[in-house]
């Protein structure tokens, strides 16, 4: 069975979308079997349980139960390398439990 991923953004279409269609992109190439699911950010709490990872994509000052990786980077590029890491590593370790 496919571990989850969640990606929002205010909104819950283009940004959260793009960056869901990237990711999952990406975890394919690697034969990574993980589902990644835009949401909106009013319902992100509803998706943490059930989730391995949270890929936000506004500025987050709430604690979330499950690591929260930064969506900004799979955008820009920009530190996208060590953010799909942290990604990966948290899939791995959500396996584990």
């Amino acid at each position: 069975m496919a571990v989850r991923v969640i990606v929002a953004c205010g909104s819950g279409v283009a940004t959260s979308q793009t960056v869901a269609s990237k990711v999952n992109r990406m975890l394919k190439e690697k034969n990574i079997n993980a589902v990644v699911e835009a949401v909106d950010l009013k319902s992100v709490d509803r998706y943490m349980e059930g989730s391995a990872a949270y890929i936000t994509i506004v500025k987050n000052t709430k604690e979330y139960p499950i690591p929260v990786i930064n969506g900004i980077a799979f955008l820009t590029g920009v530190g996208k390398d060590k953010e799909f890491e942290k990604l990966v590593e948290a899939i791995e370790h959500y396996r584990v439990k």
